[in-house]
């Protein structure tokens, strides 16, 4: 299926990871939207979503309730609550939600990517950081189930091989995968390249 969405899930040197992944990514982001969770505390998601916007060069904010997802664009969950990906019609739309912590964690990323995995099926490309703990994994399981594929940050470049180490566990990785070869590969994939 045809790239139709990305979901990047990140902690534990997420920040610097995901500015780096965007900006060389760019280029590639002008028909699909971008979700983003980065383990962080609500006051500091505001302010990574503004570094993230000036290394894409994209618009990008933490995400509103209910609001529909823009190709081109990026959207950051919240510091404090998840963001899950629903649908208004045929409109995927953003949805914040103020349910428990997941794996410790309030954004965490597995809500995400559940929800993304059933909104986008086969067309959902999920991509598992650098972070300590596990949140991701059972996320990740959901993507390849519904068909899309998980790409995991390989150990050398990782901050900490938590997130990506546990994604990597599951089975269901098409792709392991240095920083610096994850934006190229996303490339060739939204491009039409079968994972």
């Amino acid at each position: 299926a045809p790239v139709r969405a990305l979901a990047i899930g990140a902690s534990t040197g997420g920040p610097q990871a995901l500015a780096s992944l965007l900006s060389a990514l760019s280029p590639a982001l002008g028909a699909i939207p971008v979700l983003v969770t980065q383990h962080m505390p609500a006051t500091f998601t505001a302010a990574l979503a503004e570094h993230l916007g000036v290394a894409s060069r994209r618009p990008c904010r933490e995400a509103v309730d209910g609001e529909p997802l823009a190709p081109g664009a990026i959207y950051v969950a919240p510091g404090g609550r998840h963001l899950v990906i629903a649908r208004r019609g045929a409109q995927p739309c953003a949805r914040l939600d103020d349910g428990p912590p997941e794996n410790y964690c309030k954004p965490s990323v597995d809500p995400m990517f559940r929800s993304a995995a059933g909104v986008y099926g086969g067309g959902l490309l999920a991509v598992v950081l650098t972070g300590m703990g596990s949140d991701g994994a059972c996320g990740a399981r959901a993507v390849a189930a519904a068909g899309g594929s998980v790409i995991a940050q390989d150990e050398a470049t990782s901050v900490v091989w938590g997130m990506p180490g546990a994604a990597v566990a599951t089975g269901v990785c098409s792709a392991v995968l240095p920083l610096a070869a994850i934006a190229p590969k996303i490339t060739r994939l939204v491009a039409g390249e079968r994972a």
